[in-house]
């Protein structure tokens, strides 16, 4: 029997702490309109004192059980996409595991950065297609705010916290309901680590370090690398740009949203955007977006769905869905 996964429940959450740009152009050399022109962004949020990442993802992934209408007794497995764990080790996908009272199956953590959603998504379609897992719970959360350095303008404009999570459950193929996760497509290059890292780490410094990015080289690769992971997707399913009914891009500046739209020929009306409420929030900005679409009644049952993202690695990825 085939088995395809499905996206029964979606979820979010996001800190109350809201930094304007305003606040920000009192703290560093820049201003409102200097931050909304170059990146889309007017607002982020940020995790207050204690408010770690698992507990933001904790409840993003209470509100996506609600909606798929089960408890953590029916999930299987949890996979955590992030790059700001609780602690070294162990896993933060553990600490939530426990903190759900989920005291079966198994957890862990992915680290793929921006990307990071799309690749615990690959992994848990490719566990469910392989029959090892009946319902796996898939968590994107984030404290970024911890890791940047607030005196770079060139930075610490750009991101905010947050938590999305999605169920997955595996489904007969044959079942007459031809929704699911089409495909998903994953790439890396080692060889641009330096246009996007933080300069710290246990195994090396000893510290935590600060993000780092060269925006333009970024930029550059974004623009290029998304637009041809989009178009892989459709090619691998026998789909058109025509077919897509919209695009959840990882949410990292309105201009590379709209390069990409653009390449795609989609128009903005397409494209599900929430950079400019909540900043870039790393591995959480994909489910945060679908479950603002899903809960606002924009994404309807039937429609293709294309996920994409690219972040530190560089790393970059695409998840081709019928809802």
């Amino acid at each position: 029997m085939a088995i395809v996964s499905r996206i029964i429940g979606t979820g979010s959450h996001l800190p109350e702490k809201v930094i304007t740009n305003e606040e920000l152009s009192k703290k560093v050399d820049t201003s409102d309109e200097w931050i909304t022109d170059r990146t889309g962004i007017r607002e982020r949020r940020v995790a207050k004192e204690g408010e770690t990442t698992s507990i933001l993802a904790l409840q993003a992934s209470e509100n996506a059980l609600d909606a798929a209408g089960i408890t953590a007794d029916g999930i299987d497995v949890i996979i955590l996409a992030t790059t700001t764990p609780d602690n070294t080790f162990p896993s933060t996908a553990t600490k939530v595991q426990a903190m759900l009272g989920m005291n079966h199956g198994y957890a862990f953590d992915i680290q793929a950065v921006c990307s990071g959603f799309i690749y615990a998504l690959s992994v848990a379609d490719g566990m469910i297609r392989a029959g090892q897992a009946k319902r796996i719970l898939v968590i994107g959360a984030e404290v970024i705010s911890r890791i940047l350095d607030w005196t770079d303008r060139s930075t610490c404009v750009l991101f905010g916290d947050g938590a999305g999570a999605v169920v997955l459950e595996g489904f007969d193929a044959d079942d007459g309901d031809n929704s699911g996760i089409l495909s998903t497509h994953l790439h890396s290059d080692g060889r641009l680590r330096e246009i996007l890292y933080v300069d710290g780490g246990p195994g090396s410094t000893g510290t935590i370090g600060h993000l780092r990015m060269l925006g333009r080289e970024v930029f550059r690769h974004a623009v290029t690398n998304l637009a041809a992971v989009a178009e892989e997707a459709l090619a691998a399913n026998n789909l058109t740009r025509e077919d897509l009914d919209w695009l959840v891009p990882h949410q990292a500046n309105k201009r590379i949203l709209d390069g990409t739209a653009k390449k795609l020929g989609l128009s903005e009306d397409q494209v599900v955007i929430t950079v400019d409420r909540h900043a870039n929030t790393s591995a959480a900005s994909i489910p945060l977006a679908l479950d603002e679409a899903v809960r606002d009644g924009r994404i309807q049952k039937g429609q293709i769905i294309l996920m994409e993202a690219m972040g530190g690695g560089l790393t970059w990825g695409s998840a081709l869905v019928r809802w």
